[in-house]
């Protein structure tokens, strides 16, 4: 049996002759070194999912193939190689159309606004790129935020109900944005950003800023938009917003795309 060759089921023909847009591999858990703004990089673990285009006269996909490309590039997914990685993925399968998309956490340090005492906040992150005959990018950014309703503010006597709230931002751009400067504009959109170690003084700060601040899902959505127009290179977004509503039992959520190559 030394020897022999071993039958390469994967790329025998399939009489059924429908090809499939996407076959690959999910969830990969995978070491990563992201971009940092202030550190210079930041060493993270993502979820990776590898797919490639597959034509009708293929039974299957070689699945080792993905995980050898993601070996290749130990250490090294980031922004700026994304293209090289899609590429080297359309090669070696011989494919039309790549896609790769890499999920994780994100690390800041952040300040609270009056003790200035340093926690870590997490945001989660998103990278998703398809290469067929042009390339496509987006870069997603989650940020947890502060809003106060303003209607509840204008019909109370005695204050007004808040909550926690989720802004996801996807955005196209062109050169480099930092990741940084996308969670900013988000923060600075909703009634208060969200920290991770407040003392009684930074606890009073936010409670007050937020009520002076008062803002629906469709305010964040709205005043993000009009924020991102003002970052270099981003020419496209799609904003969500969501509220985990405190005294209601439903969710409150939100969603505008907008083209700043359009106007």
């Amino acid at each position: 049996m030394r020897g022999k060759r071993l039958r390469d089921v994967q790329s025998e023909p399939d009489a059924r002759r429908i090809d499939i847009d996407k076959v690959g591999v999910k969830d990969i858990r995978y070491p990563i070194v992201v971009l940092d703004k202030r550190n210079e990089t930041q060493h993270t673990v993502a979820s990776v999912n590898m797919y490639v285009d597959l034509p009708h006269h293929f039974k299957g996909t070689h699945m080792s193939r993905f995980i050898e490309i993601l070996n290749e590039h130990r250490g090294e997914i980031t922004v700026k190689n994304f293209p090289e990685i899609l590429d080297r993925m359309k090669k070696r399968f011989d494919a039309s159309t790549a896609h790769l998309e890499v999920e994780f956490p994100y690390f800041i340090e952040k300040s609270a606004p009056v003790s200035r005492s340093r926690g870590l906040m997490e945001y989660r992150c998103r990278f998703s790129g398809a290469l067929g005959e042009g390339l496509d990018f987006v870069l997603e950014v989650m940020v947890p935020v502060l809003t106060l309703c303003p209607c509840s503010k204008e019909i109370s006597s005695r204050g007004a109900h808040n909550q926690r709230g989720i802004v996801r931002v996807g955005i196209r751009f062109r050169g480099f944005v930092w990741i940084e400067d996308i969670i900013e504009v988000v923060e600075m959109s909703a009634s208060s950003p969200v920290y991770s170690l407040l003392k009684r003084t930074d606890e009073k700060f936010v409670t007050e800023h937020a009520y002076d601040n008062p803002m629906f899902v469709e305010d964040v959505v709205r005043e993000t938009a009009l924020n991102l127009g003002r970052v270099e290179g981003v020419i496209w977004a799609r904003i969500e917003a969501e509220n985990w509503e405190s005294i209601h039992n439903h969710s409150a959520y939100a969603c505008l795309e907008r083209n700043y190559l359009e106007g």
